[in-house]
């Protein structure tokens, strides 16, 4: 439960951030050159040369594009804001591979993999993301994600960590008003601001997960900057800077 709210956590959080800091809520762009060898490992490309690939949650499309380039055979980006479609389009066919990377806001066409990159913590409901991915994977295909970090992380608060674990020390009211300061877009929630925050644990993941119409094959956390201790049980919630798993239909 947070500890300050009111006038006084809205006052402190002006005192200790008058202004936006560099902001990690989504926006679909960004640098995904060797962020997806990061997050799923060195081996990736390998994994998905010659294979359909969708890519949920696609943005601007760098990733698809990418993977396009390093040898999957076909890639569809899936996203729900058609200005980013529109923009993915046209770097794909600006670097010759339309061909064999599209953009939709849905698809018919079942996948051998479906990608999914730092987005489970920012959906509204995970557990109806996790359905839509399994009926667009192939019966012997899988979902990979990955994604961080999620709520107890130190900065697990992405734009309203100004410093570690903030986000669970000031109240939600508090620090939506001292976003308001410099965010116009009426965000009265968590939830509601740019890309929105649905406040994920890794141990409600695995709850999603179970309910939903796919198993773990395997889950894996990556501890911040490489210390073991964080990857036990009792820490991860506290010490993981990436999740990533790979899901199969049940």
């Amino acid at each position: 439960m947070a500890l300050i709210g009111g006038q006084l956590g809205y006052r402190i959080l002006r005192l200790i951030a008058p202004r936006s800091r560099p902001s990690l809520e989504g926006n679909g762009e960004g640098n995904s050159e060797t962020k997806l060898e990061q997050c799923f490992g060195e081996t990736f490309f390998q994994t998905i040369a010659g294979k359909i690939i969708v890519d949920f949650g696609c943005g601007v499309g760098e990733q698809s594009i990418e993977m396009a380039q390093r040898g999957a055979a076909r890639v569809i980006g899936i996203d729900i804001q058609e200005r980013l479609l529109e923009s993915a389009k046209d770097k794909a066919l600006q670097l010759g591979v339309s061909d064999r990377c599209v953009f939709t806001t849905s698809s018919s066409e079942l996948a051998d993999v479906v990608i999914s990159k730092d987005a489970f913590e920012h959906f509204s409901d995970p557990g109806k993301i996790l359905n839509i991915m399994s009926s667009l994977v192939k019966p012997q295909g899988y979902v990979l994600a990955a994604f961080g970090p999620t709520w107890l992380h130190p900065y697990g608060g992405h734009l309203f960590s100004v410093f570690p674990w903030s986000h669970l020390i000031f109240t939600e009211n508090s620090q939506i008003r001292w976003r308001s300061d410099f965010k116009t877009d009426g965000a009265t929630r968590f939830s509601e601001v740019a890309g929105g925050l649905n406040q994920l644990t890794i141990s409600r993941f695995e709850k999603i997960v179970a309910e939903s119409h796919l198993r773990f094959e395997w889950l894996e956390t990556i501890p911040i900057r490489g210390i073991s201790v964080f990857k036990t049980k009792l820490l991860r919630e506290i010490g993981s800077s990436i999740v990533r798993c790979k899901l199969v239909l049940r």
